[in-house]
């Protein structure tokens, strides 16, 4: 091979060199093209000096990256609200002690959180305690109606005996004696050596059980909360007042599968902000009981951007949140952009990205690690 002929193959491939590396329509927010910014090319993988990575083709198949030509469109403003999982009134519920008294098992033992129950199941029983003065005031009251119980019966079957002779409104008012005598002494009894069964208001799963055998509890106590697996509230915090009239739709971040319904907003403010409401629904809600979770509400207004899934944003060393945009067939450069959630998958970029730009969306985490 000649001189000439040496200088024109390595004139040919530095242009195809430089071809490949800087393919048409990579370009900035304002327009300006950032294919002339790459000052060196690398066989493998490498961060380049002008801060673009370099992949070669092989590398991007093993790592599974695709792209996304992305466009510009209109999309409902959303907007992040802090929010704590509850118990659904009308599907859960909680257990208080109606008196102090001391815990005993049931007939299937104590329930421990995690377990399943259903409604009018027996949780426990509640045998009523108090102090050395009351129990004995109670035992001589017991013991005075059960001797005015023996004595009434005696009266009535003497009564009965002289039917005829004795006026019939008698005997009845000695009977009715007889007979509030004995449910005085059935519940002082009670109150002294019976116990009172604590049954399930609702059916679902014990979210917590706050007893022991032998526990004593005061009157009002918290002994068992029941929720239902299936159905929960969402109580969100907003210090906009109005903003629950203008929510179309909500999800949980990061619980696509999650259906939320609004049921209002209230007309009270706490700790300067309003409570808005939102019913959960799921075949599998992984929620629990003060959970908090971010709320993304979708309001009736619209913002200008480009959609992207919520899997194509990263961070840069300096925390600047970026998108990896593809410049050639082995070239990525990370753009820093504006972005806001627009539900539990996706993401609406408002600043930094023009469209018509080819957009990392799988691998982007890998990419944003190469150094």
């Amino acid at each position: 091979m000649t001189i000439t002929q040496r200088m024109i193959a390595g004139l040919s491939a530095g242009l195809f060199a430089t071809f490949v590396l800087a393919a048409p329509g990579a370009h900035g927010p304002n327009g300006e093209h950032l294919d002339g910014q790459s000052t060196a090319s690398a066989g493998g993988l490498a961060r380049l000096p002008d801060g673009s990575v370099n992949v070669p083709k092989l590398a991007q198949r093993r790592m599974g990256v695709r792209t996304l030509m992305v466009k510009e469109g209109e999309y409902a403003r959303t907007v992040q609200l802090n929010g704590r999982a509850g118990i659904d009134p009308n599907a859960g519920g909680r257990v208080q002690a109606p008196f102090a008294g001391q815990i005993a098992p049931g007939p299937n033992g104590l329930p421990v959180a995690g377990q399943r129950v259903v409604k009018g199941q027996m949780l426990a029983r509640l045998q009523p305690v108090g102090g050395a003065i009351e129990r004995g005031n109670q035992a001589a009251q017991l013991a005075a109606l059960r001797a005015n119980r023996a004595l009434l019966e005696k009266r009535v079957e003497r009564l009965t005996s002289l039917e005829g002779v004795v006026p019939a409104r008698e005997i009845e008012a000695a009977r009715a004696e007889l007979a509030a005598t004995v449910g005085q002494e059935r519940a002082v009894a009670r109150s002294i050596g019976g116990a009172e069964a604590i049954v399930a208001p609702a059916g679902g799963v014990i979210a917590s059980a706050a007893v022991l055998n032998g526990q004593i509890v005061e009157s009002r106590d918290v002994l068992f909360e029941i929720v239902d697996p299936q159905r929960m509230v969402i109580e969100a915090m907003s210090p906009d007042v109005a903003i629950a009239r203008k929510i179309r739709a909500a999800t949980l971040a990061g619980m696509p599968d999650v259906e939320l319904t609004l049921l209002g907003g209230a007309r009270a403010l706490r700790a300067g902000a309003v409570p808005i409401n939102f019913r959960a629904r799921g075949t599998a809600l992984d929620l629990a009981v003060g959970q908090p979770v971010t709320v993304l509400a979708r309001l009736d207004t619209t913002v200008k951007g480009i959609a992207l899934p919520a899997a194509a944003l990263a961070r840069n060393p300096a925390n600047e949140t970026v998108v990896w945009i593809k410049s050639g067939a082995q070239r990525f450069i990370a753009l820093p952009v504006e972005a806001t959630a627009l539900d539990a998958r996706t993401v609406v970029v408002t600043k930094g990205l023009s469209p018509d730009n080819r957009v990392v969306v799988t691998g982007t985490s890998l990419i944003n690690q190469i150094r």
